[in-house]
């Protein structure tokens, strides 16, 4: 199967919202890609992913992760996706072992097998000394290295990842970006979103770009780049295309 995300004409509207927050999306993610996932605020991005992960259901279309459809298989599709919020999703006065145990059994991990990916993975982002400390004491960027972490104990097929590198230092970053592209060498799916362009533009094997719930252009960041008229960077895509209006 070629896909490892399938959407086909989504709709979503909230109850009281006068606007949809999908209007008829469509979009296709190959497997062993990093997929850049933009849009401006309230473009559709957050709901698409969570329909994907089973947590909103939509009024009209149909999403699948690697051929599982996202409202009947919701429990088989959890133990092939990853999910990183924006949000850090770890107990702050818990340590960073204690998090990973917590977490690593919910997903059905024998102790020995999370001691051993959580090890790799805390040495491979450069956490190994502060495992045993509390998140609460963690700087910016060990919580989100940490976040990763947690989301990867069940070495998912696919990644999805809201804002990894928001208020990061530079160190942090370029660490985070490391491990992706080799995440995605391990034969893995990355979606990613940032309002990072240049970030995306660097990371992206492709990107998806998405506005008023709606699909408005997609392909690889160069290719992009060069076939739209007047731009030299994927900022200028981005603006091309959506507008320059401020979304709140």
């Amino acid at each position: 199967m070629p896909f490892a995300i399938e959407i086909t004409n989504l709709h979503k509207q909230y109850k009281g919202s006068f606007t949809p927050a999908l209007n008829g999306l469509s979009l296709f993610v190959r497997k062993n890609q990093i997929i850049g996932l933009l849009g401006p605020n309230g473009a559709g991005k957050t709901t698409s992913i969570n329909i994907m992960c089973g947590l909103v259901k939509p009024d009209e279309g149909r999403a699948a992760i690697y051929g599982k459809n996202c409202v009947k298989d919701k429990l088989e599709i959890r133990s092939m996706i990853g999910v990183v919020p924006q949000q850090i999703a770890l107990f702050q006065h818990l340590t960073g072992w204690e998090n990973f145990n917590y977490i690593g059994r919910l997903y059905g991990l024998s102790d020995h097998t999370i001691q051993q990916r959580a090890g790799a993975l805390l040495e491979r982002l450069g956490l190994e000394k502060h495992g045993d400390k509390r998140v609460g004491r963690y700087s910016g960027g060990m919580k989100r290295r940490a976040n990763i972490i947690a989301s990867l104990l069940h070495e998912p097929s696919l990644l999805i990842l809201d804002e990894p590198t928001a208020g990061v230092d530079v160190q942090s970053r370029a660490m985070i970006l490391s491990f992706l592209k080799d995440y995605r060498e391990q034969d893995k799916t990355i979606l990613y979103t940032s309002h990072l362009l240049e970030e995306a533009e660097q990371l992206c094997d492709e990107v998806v770009i998405v506005d008023e719930g709606k699909f408005v252009v997609s392909g690889a960041p160069d290719e992009l780049v060069t076939n739209t008229k007047d731009c030299r960077r994927l900022e200028d895509v981005f603006l091309h295309y959506t507008g320059h209006s401020v979304r709140d």
